[in-house]
């Protein structure tokens, strides 16, 4: 699994670096997203829909980031 660290970019930092990597992932790769950024928990989820690509799971691993898993579809 491909890890995007993006905690500490600002908006839409973590959305972009996670459309980058998705570009150049095989389809079936799982990637996992970190982000600090507030607004990924609404930019994200509707992005990777959009996309036509999985979300599994948004996780808050502490008080201030959370972890998206994504598969890609496409």
């Amino acid at each position: 699994m491909k890890e995007v660290d993006a905690r500490g970019s600002y908006c839409p930092g973590p959305l972009m670096e996670l459309i980058s990597v998705i570009r150049a992932a095989e389809i079936g790769e799982q990637i996992s997203l970190l982000s600090s950024e507030p607004d990924s928990l609404r930019d994200v989820p509707k992005w990777v829909a959009n996309a036509g690509h999985t979300l599994h799971e948004v996780d808050q691993i502490d008080e201030s980031t959370w972890r998206f898993i994504i598969t890609v579809e496409r």
